[in-house]
């Protein structure tokens, strides 16, 4: 077979999630014709899918070889490295990913690195948001090809709270409702909705995995969709039929996602919400939900969206009513389990090695030297980081016994086993977010250093919710190395700390998921409002006052 042909039927391989043949497929193209740079950087791409990164630079190399000028290749060839955490002339490749990115804005082409990539990248917040809404223009020209006449929406009636006549509808799109971080962390709010003002339907765009977190979501949200085998022009429909008021947006640019849907409007108003943590830079998304911290007015014109400020953490989790049990004192993980040594201070990290850069491993090698009986426990997140981070910190100084690397875990034991460490040490390229909530309710005081974008400083936002997280943020990486330090330094301060984080577990606002859902209510009560009002989007911080909401005249 031809080399084309094998190309084309890898990529067809590739998108019905065969990958193992799709890499038998590139291969073999790449091996009747070496010089054809498409089949080496397709090849690159279903090995990264799959996890062998090794592999994967090896083959966007041999692209790059054969073609210097291949935007595509060269994007995903730096995102490849930035996962394994191979630094070398980091600085010269993310200008050269920058010039590629700014061009092809320039020339209206879609840009080589992803929305989702260009989060915990270290580039310009405007070019980010420049970047989404190159994509939220191409989900537009997706949408316009199904040649639909335009929705007609639900007529602009306020709510009311004279029993079940006139309820809200939300509409929760998602590819997300299975075994997933979004369920795990989203799990509880569809059905705890207050079902005498709102009228839930959960839309899936994923077949059922046959897991608890689908089947729980399944069964206490009001209405629940599979629209897995649906087209996107049949899944609007749908949703317009359904009358939606408000339709939610779970996903953003991730994994899954169909914006198009979005971009054909079903639904008066759209919102962005948990899935992308930054702007879509879409017209056809009104409102991102998000916190006075997270996305402050001040930065408001790096999204595209109206921001709507949730009071303490725009960002939700289910650990109260699913992960109780991390509440009792006596851990069944000990440090030996995991190659901790008894003696040393423990900082740890468990976010994905994509997140780390030159600057913030600096500042970890910097605490290590400083606080000599102490070791640095990270994730092997991917496992072919673990070398290169290794070297790394050996080349400034640091012993080799101060890196300790374990593997990643199921999520409850992940959750017990943080409570091992004594500090955990935030990424400020990309936060922890999941994670960042992970160990705040295992009770592991965290240091954090927010920036500018959104996915810097959700883990701040985090620790504020506890309502003792000034400890927690700092505003330097100087200040970060000094506090590291210092809590080490003084073990009874750090013991109050994390005493205090553990004695507010139950009753702070981070993890009070009820309080967090009638907040989000009154958001999109007043989404509603506005619009019956006949006003435009507009910012907006929702109050925790009864008398304002949740019902307004």
């Amino acid at each position: 077979m031809a080399a084309d042909c094998l190309v084309n039927r890898g990529n067809t391989f590739k998108e019905a999630g065969r990958v193992s043949e799709a890499i038998q497929d590139y291969f073999h193209a790449a091996t009747i014709r070496p010089t054809m740079a498409e089949a080496h950087a397709n090849l690159a791409a279903a090995y990264k899918d799959t996890g062998l990164a090794e592999a994967a630079i090896v083959s966007y190399k041999q692209a790059l070889q054969i073609r210097q000028d291949f935007p595509e290749a060269t994007c995903n060839l730096l995102h490849t490295l930035q996962c394994v955490c191979d630094w070398d002339d980091r600085r010269v490749k993310f200008k050269e990913v920058e010039g590629i990115i700014r061009q092809q804005i320039k020339m209206s082409i879609l840009p080589s690195v992803q929305p989702f990539h260009a989060i915990a990248y270290p580039i310009d917040a405007t070019l980010a948001l420049e970047i989404s809404r190159t994509y939220a223009a191409h989900y537009s020209l997706v949408a316009s090809r199904f040649g639909l006449p335009t929705f007609t929406h639900p007529s602009a009636v306020p709510t009311s709270n004279n029993g079940r006549t006139s309820r809200l509808r939300i509409g929760y799109v998602s590819s997300d409702f299975g075994n997933h971080p979004l369920s795990h962390l989203m799990g509880s709010v569809f059905g705890m909705h207050n079902q005498d003002i709102i009228e839930v339907f959960c839309y899936a765009l994923s077949r059922d995995d046959g897991t608890e977190w689908r089947q729980r979501i399944r069964s206490e949200a009001e209405h629940f969709i599979d629209m897995s085998s649906m087209s996107s022009d049949v899944i609007a429909k749908v949703i317009n039929e359904d009358k939606i008021h408000i339709l939610i947006n779970l996903n953003g640019y991730t994994k899954g996602a169909r914006n198009e849907i979005f971009a054909l409007q079903p639904a008066p108003i759209q919102v962005s919400y948990m899935g992308f943590p930054g702007t879509t830079g879409a017209s056809y998304i009104d409102y991102l939900i998000t916190d006075e911290f997270v996305s402050p007015l001040k930065f408001s014109h790096i999204y595209s969206e109206k921001l709507v400020h949730l009071p303490h953490c725009y960002f939700v989790n289910d650990y109260k009513q699913k992960n109780q049990d991390v509440l009792d004192p006596v851990c069944p993980h000990k440090r030996a389990d995991y190659g901790l040594p008894e003696d040393k201070f423990i900082f740890a990290c468990f976010n994905q090695l994509y997140k780390m850069d030159p600057d913030i491993f600096d500042t970890w090698c910097n605490i290590l030297k400083r606080v000599p009986n102490s070791a640095l426990w990270l994730l092997r997140f991917p496992a072919a980081g673990e070398m290169r981070l290794r070297a790394y910190a050996i080349s400034k100084g640091v012993r080799e016994d101060q890196i300790i690397f374990t593997n990643v875990a199921a999520k409850n034991e992940h959750i017990r086993r943080s409570a091992l460490a004594d500090l955990f040490l935030d990424t400020p390229l990309c936060n922890g977010h999941t994670t960042g909530t992970d160990v705040l309710w295992a009770g592991l005081p965290m240091i954090t250093l927010p920036l500018e974008k959104m996915a810097t400083r959700v883990a701040g936002s985090l620790c504020l919710a506890t309502g003792i997280g000034e400890e927690m943020v700092v505003n330097s990486l100087e200040e970060y190395e000094e506090r590291a330090v210092s809590l080490a330094e003084n073990p009874s301060k750090l013991e109050v700390l994390t005493n205090k984080l553990k004695a507010v577990r139950r009753t702070c606002p981070l993890f009070d998921t009820a309080r967090w859902v009638k907040n989000l209510e009154r958001a999109y009560l007043h989404m509603w409002h506005l619009y019956c009002s006949g006003r435009h989007p507009r910012h907006f911080k929702v109050l925790e006052d009864d008398a304002l909401f949740p019902f307004e005249g």
